[in-house]
């Protein structure tokens, strides 16, 4: 146990940004990680001591391969020191939102579309306003925040959720951000 925090017993399955690396491949051997993600007993335990029961629903109702990536964003933010309960609550159901309103996970070729998308911004706003799945990819930390506030989560873990994807996040919301983008 370090921090107070139990470390989980699967090592990040995600690919780290190398720094350099062809954007492409970086891409695809996260894809590739995806499509393997598997999550231990052992981690569903640790995370389930941590969340309140309204919190592990949203973090039960994610694909493996997002409860992996927010298993891997947590251990980063221990490996790194952090202790603080609520910016590791807060980790541990960042994507929660690309879950939609009817409990149905957002499809890995949609992460795969709207990721390639996000780089002619543009089309990426079009796609949003015509493709539902995309709406749910560009959307997701305003949804998961509100999921985590009607979960009952405090409000610091709401308001973290709410601004980690801003241009220039501070505090809690910034420590996500840069653990995420570790992923």
């Amino acid at each position: 146990m370090r921090n107070g925090h139990q470390p989980l017993s699967g090592r990040a399955r995600r690919p780290e940004r190398a720094a350099g690396a062809p954007e492409l491949l970086y891409r695809a051997r996260q894809f590739r990680a995806a499509l393997e993600a598997r999550v231990s007993p052992e981690e569903l335990v640790v995370v389930q001591g941590l969340l309140t029961p309204a919190e592990w629903r949203l973090f039960s109702a994610m694909p493996p391969y997002d409860q992996r990536h927010c298993l891997d964003v947590y251990a980063t933010l221990v490996a790194a020191g952090h202790a603080d309960p609520l910016l590791l609550r807060a980790a541990l159901v960042h994507d929660c939102g690309k879950v939609d309103d009817d409990g149905s996970p957002m499809a890995l070729g949609w992460y795969v579309l709207a990721t390639a998308l996000k780089r002619a911004p543009g089309l990426y706003l079009l796609a949003a306003r015509l493709l539902r799945p995309v709406a749910l990819y560009a959307e997701h930390a305003w949804r998961g925040a509100r999921m985590a506030a009607a979960a009952g989560s405090p409000p610091e873990v709401v308001e973290t959720l709410r601004h980690y994807h801003d241009p220039a996040p501070s505090g809690r919301a910034a420590l996500l951000q840069w653990a995420d983008e570790q992923h």
